[in-house]
């Protein structure tokens, strides 16, 4: 073959025309083709946004349910040999509840019982009174219940009056109260621990960040005190209830608040900075998501190269007539390469279009707000340009490389 005239041009015109015409000649296929590109581009704008919307909302509903809770560790001692000791003075409640910003406190623990008997009836330690396996006993200040939102469902929570008289008196949780079969407290009913009766004055139904209340009777601090002593198998723990934006502050004034004299014995833990968990969600996700996103498109550009190398093939017959009047190898390739290009744009378009929808839905869906960012459905389409053109390269080189005189003879 002899080289063709120099002065063969091939306009962009007659680039966009050619390439049109390849494409509907066969628009099935080129539906199939573009699905992998349309797939991969969807997945990645939709698990962005979908990200971005979930990230928020976890931010939110962090910021207004714990940032404001702070709370205070009692240190049991290290040597067994040390009696134990309780670190909170007596008016715990009190003193945090002085703070700007507090807007209620109060300190619980675990008494140190070993297998008690809990029921309506007289037990001996260790047998289970009324089938009532796993109730639990525990300490409570009425500033406690304050703090963790305790809602009654029957009677009253005990008060100072109780406390300062260390009365025998304590409130069910609501799971303990079905259990032992409790569920009116206007006849004053009774609840023994270890045979020592306690009267129960009302039924908490729920308690927002100290849920283990739920299965436990609940005695005053000080009527605990009195009658187990001060914890020794766990320590004593204060939760205190603040005012959005106050809990880092009130967590560095407490411990002194309480004990000025020695609050090296008290350890305040304030909430995480919920901008980090948000970050820290976000990172994650997004990464995760976006592994997931590539490999949409990987088996998208796959999938055009795979269907545009099956068309070059097709067309063998096309190529050498082309090539034969006159066509130069860089305008097949420029061909194959244009409509590879158009079907991985289509794609980003219509897979941006549908990975926006699939934000929107599924906020309208859970009530969020959707949350799409302009960086993530903006290059959507030159992403799908991107994985067309390189996907459309070598089956491109293949058609340039295609002889005429061979291609007409087949």
């Amino acid at each position: 073959m002899t080289d063709l005239p120099s002065t063969t041009r091939f306009r962009a015109r007659d680039l966009v025309a050619e390439s049109l015409a390849g494409l509907l000649q066969r628009p099935g296929r080129s539906v199939l083709t573009m699905l992998g590109t349309v797939l991969g581009v969807g997945a990645f704008v939709a698990v962005l946004g979908l990200t971005s919307t979930a990230t928020g909302q976890i931010g939110k509903a962090f910021t207004t349910l714990k940032a404001t809770t702070v709370t205070v560790l009692d240190h049991l001692p290290e040597d067994s040999a040390t009696a134990p000791e309780l670190h909170f003075p007596a008016d715990a409640d009190e003193r945090v509840q002085r703070l700007n910003g507090v807007e209620a406190a109060g300190v619980w623990w675990q008494p140190s019982l070993r297998n008690p008997s809990v029921g309506t009836r007289p037990g001996r330690p260790g047998e289970d009174g009324d089938g009532a396996q796993g109730i639990r006993v525990y300490a409570a200040s009425p500033g406690l219940l304050a703090a963790t939102r305790a809602e009654v469902s029957s009677g009253v929570l005990y008060n100072q009056f109780h406390r300062g008289r260390a009365e025998p008196v304590c409130v069910l949780g609501a799971g303990a109260a079905r259990i032992l079969g409790v569920s009116r407290v206007d006849n004053q009913p009774v609840v023994f621990v270890d045979n020592t009766a306690y009267t129960v004055v009302g039924i908490v139904a729920d308690a927002e960040t100290v849920p283990e209340l739920m299965l436990g009777v609940i005695l005053p601090e000080t009527t605990a005190l009195q009658a187990y002593g001060p914890p020794v198998d766990a320590p004593a723990t204060m939760v205190i209830r603040t005012r959005p934006g106050a809990a880092s502050l009130i967590a560095d004034q407490a411990p002194l608040a309480l004990r000025p004299d020695a609050p090296q014995h008290l350890t305040a833990v304030p909430p995480p900075d919920p901008h980090t968990l948000r970050d820290s969600v976000d990172t994650s996700l997004s990464g995760l998501f976006l592994l997931l996103a590539a490999i949409c498109l990987v088996i998208g550009a796959v999938g055009i190269a795979n269907t545009t190398l099956v068309a070059v093939l097709e067309r063998r017959g096309e190529i050498g007539l082309r090539r034969a009047l006159g066509a130069r190898p860089s305008h097949v390739a420029g061909q194959f390469l244009a409509e590879s290009t158009a079907l991985g744009t289509l794609g980003g378009l219509i897979g941006a279009a549908i990975g926006v929808g699939v934000v929107v839905a599924v906020a309208l869906a859970q009530g969020w707000t959707a949350i799409v960012h302009p960086y993530v459905a903006l290059p959507a389409p030159a992403v799908g340009s991107l994985t067309g053109l390189l996907a459309g390269l070598y089956p491109s080189l293949r058609a340039a490389r295609v002889e005429p005189l061979e291609a007409l003879r087949q």
